[in-house]
């Protein structure tokens, strides 16, 4: 039987990127917050709930982020889920499921009018360039 994990999110940056070397590789996590959209069976009003995720992008395209990004900026990404486990200095156990990036891909304006390289992995687009039915 194959198995796939595979997470794709649209959503905002909550605070900026956060970078440090594990070695050689840039490691770079960002916190996204994503809406869901839940509709009150009884009332019939849709209420927003916000959903909040980790995310670790590596090596350059970690760099880029760290460089371009910056908290309210929204992303679209692609990658997969990481489970992980550690016990803190206090003894206490740990455990956490975060996304590991693929792609980041920057939507939306930047706040700096400089134009930044594109490369394979990284695009940006206009907010215009997207479907208004998009329920986040």
């Amino acid at each position: 039987m194959t198995a796939i994990n595979r997470v794709t999110l649209v959503g905002n940056l909550t605070r900026d990127p956060e970078t440090r070397q594990a070695g050689s590789t840039t490691v770079c996590t960002l916190r996204v917050a994503v809406n869901d959209r839940v509709k009150n069976k009884d009332t019939g009003v849709w209420t927003d709930y916000a959903n909040y995720f980790t995310v670790t992008v590596f090596g350059a395209q970690g760099e880029r982020c760290a460089q371009y990004l910056a908290k309210g900026r929204q992303v679209a990404i692609d990658g997969r889920l990481r489970w992980r486990s550690w016990e803190a200095k206090d003894g206490g156990k740990h455990e956490a499921v975060e996304v590991v990036a693929d792609t980041v891909q920057f939507i939306g304006a930047r706040e700096s009018a400089a134009a930044a390289p594109v490369s394979a992995k990284t695009s940006y687009q206009s907010a215009g360039d997207f479907d208004d039915d998009i329920p986040f």
